[in-house]
């Protein structure tokens, strides 16, 4: 059974776009069309305002928590085509760093996994990404994908630093090789898969299933077996969920999770990665988990604007 822990009046002037709590979940942001970025601590059920982000002259789309080992630092992007790091020093969260280097809104935001540095990926609706790399002193080093996505990229997701396989695998004493990898979801109705070769990246894989635009792309994180997961959401109303089993990532078989009514905006992992989270144009959160015989089960249902919750039984999950 599913509760709702508690409600945050955000006293936002606009629709809001996106809500992420920190690293350790003592604090929650959460960004708007009213183009403002908040932070709240929400500590024992609390929720006090720490700071009130302006800079933006847009819709804010999304805001990403980067790993605490780097400070407390907040990523945010909007419809006015910039994104912008903010930095708490000394109790005051301020703006640290501003690229301006897209043409058009940029969407999605997602730091990499700590282990590869400061490095964020931004993308856009120019059809390019951009990789925003911290190299010290202030200083960010930026390396864009162009014509990613023809008409636009409207989301990005890091794969894990982990090898697949690895848990199974006896380590030989050597550090493992990482590569780096993310996925990205567009308007060309694909996801793709990139990779970082001799600091140049390529893309990988093109993933093909859904039917419109991606909307959300998410790599679900690993403890090193040797399946890797992504989900992916689509205006089509589909959830597909792609696994590949072999350790070069060549080969990625979707599965259909559920054929949604109305368009899917955002999937969200679990830590574990055994529990999907689904938000649609239905105004409805579900959570999906993954049976022995490798079938996907709606386990409930979260309607957010009542903010009631009812588990559903097998017989009603067609009709949702």
């Amino acid at each position: 059974m599913v509760s709702v822990i508690n409600t945050v009046d955000t006293s936002h002037e606009d629709m809001i776009h996106d809500a992420q709590m920190d690293y350790y979940g003592t604090r929650l942001a959460t960004c708007s069309s009213d183009r403002s970025v908040k932070i709240f601590d929400v500590r024992n059920g609390g929720q006090i305002l720490i700071a009130d982000l302006r800079g933006h002259e847009g819709p804010v789309w999304q805001v990403a928590w980067a790993h605490p080992m780097y400070g407390n630092i907040l990523a945010s992007c909007s419809y006015d085509r910039k994104v912008i790091i903010w930095k708490e020093e000394n109790g005051t969260w301020e703006k640290t760093y501003e690229y301006t280097g897209h043409d058009s809104s940029v969407n999605s935001v997602c730091w990499a996994p700590h282990n590869y540095g400061l490095i964020l990926a931004c993308g856009s609706s120019d059809g390019a990404i951009s990789l925003l790399s911290y190299t010290g002193d202030g200083q960010w080093e930026v390396k864009k994908i162009s014509n990613a996505h023809t008409i636009g990229c409207n989301a990005v997701s890091w794969a894990p630093a982990v090898v697949p396989g690895s848990l199974i695998e006896q380590p030989s004493g050597q550090k493992p090789n990482y590569i780096k990898r993310f996925a990205s979801g567009g308007c060309d109705n694909l996801v793709k898969i990139w990779k970082e070769e001799d600091g140049q990246w390529k893309e990988e894989q093109k993933l093909e299933a859904h039917s419109d635009w991606v909307r959300d792309v998410a790599w679900a994180p690993s403890i090193g077996l040797p399946t890797s997961t992504i989900a992916s959401c689509s205006q089509d109303g589909r959830v597909f969920i792609w696994t590949c089993d072999d350790a070069s990532g060549n080969s990625w078989s979707p599965k259909l999770l559920h054929k949604f009514n109305d368009v899917v905006w955002h999937v969200s992992w679990s830590i574990t990665a055994n529990i999907l989270a689904v938000s649609g144009g239905d105004n409805k959160v579900t959570l999906w988990k993954e049976s022995v015989d490798g079938l996907w089960a709606c386990i409930s249902d979260v309607n957010k604007g009542q903010g009631g919750v009812s588990a559903v039984t097998e017989g009603q999950q067609n009709e949702q």
